[in-house]
């Protein structure tokens, strides 16, 4: 199971240390908890595996309530295994809660940033580290801002192509193994490995450095995936698509991503297909399908005959 260290958050976030606590525990979850009925005593459907988040309204609260009732309280709260309790807009924590936090080894930090602003910017990093992904052989490029995630079997020509793309003014993100990360419910994002980054293998000529012969421009870090385009050896005696009307999806990661499949025989220029059909995927996602347009005008012409 994944997880992230208390320790890596507070340097990702120049969090402060309000407690003598030594932080050593870890987060395994990415969603994250502002305790308010707990607070008022219903601890039933409490998620103490959270980052606990204390503002202005969760402070005044507590100091509100009469002593006894907030030592009762915070010693239940404190009580459960919680990875961490942070306080925002540089607030300070009151007595009882600096004693039972540190009586219970729960770790007090604080961020001058404020509760919304630094709820959505704790979200978007623990979505981000807890995405599920997964490593896919394959080569991913942007084509005019379209991520094509080009796949195939061994030797098909996925990095020649690759590079062809790139001498044409394209963007290589990965080449041979592609990290995809599902954010978010229905996006896919793919990487290079830190190993291979910037580098691309061919065949007869060995390991290049695209960053280096192309420049800074030829590559990028990351692209979401938009198109996947599947290379396979022309077979003669199959029949493929000559209009398009058939939309082919792959499922990856829970993620239905549209699927071309390209045959391929010497003399073909696959770069430039792709790079068609990225302008077609592009054009498909304003609405306009040319294929569709076709086939209703070849009914309409063929209505007007009979």
């Amino acid at each position: 199971m994944k997880s992230i260290s208390v320790e890596d958050m507070i340097k990702k976030f120049e969090l402060k240390k309000l407690n003598k606590v030594d932080v050593n525990g870890n987060i395994t979850v990415s969603d994250i908890k502002r305790p308010g009925l707990e607070l008022a005593g219903f601890f039933d459907y409490f998620s103490p595996e959270r980052v606990q988040i204390f503002g202005t309204t969760e402070l005044s609260f507590l100091s509100e309530l009469p002593k006894e009732l907030l030592v009762e309280r915070l010693n239940k709260f404190f009580g459960y295994d919680l990875p961490c309790l942070i306080l925002t807009r540089g607030l300070e924590p009151i007595q009882e809660m600096l004693e039972l936090s540190e009586k219970n080894g729960v770790p007090i930090l604080s961020t001058d940033y404020s509760t919304t602003s630094f709820i959505s910017r704790l979200t978007s990093y623990l979505e981000e580290s807890f995405a599920p992904e997964i490593t896919k052989h394959g080569v991913l490029v942007d084509v005019y801002g379209v991520g094509l995630l080009i796949m195939g079997s061994s030797g098909i020509g996925k990095s020649e192509s690759a590079l062809d793309l790139v001498k044409r003014g394209h963007r290589l993100v990965a080449d041979d193994a592609v990290i995809l990360r599902r954010i978010m419910r229905d996006t896919l994002v793919g990487r290079s490995p830190e190993i291979s980054k910037h580098h691309m293998e061919l065949r007869g000529l060995g390991i290049i450095n695209v960053k280096t012969l192309f420049g800074a421009g030829s590559v990028r870090e990351e692209q979401a995936i938009d198109l996947i385009i599947n290379l396979e050896k022309w077979d003669n005696k199959k029949n493929y698509d000559r209009l398009g009307i058939k939309d082919e999806e792959e499922d990856i990661l829970d993620v239905n991503i549209p699927k071309a499949t390209i045959p391929v025989k010497p003399g073909r220029n696959l770069a430039m297909v792709m790079e068609v059909a990225a302008m077609n995927h592009r054009l498909k996602k304003t609405g306009y399908n040319a294929a569709e347009e076709f086939t209703k005008k070849l009914e309409d012409t063929l209505k007007g005959v009979n």
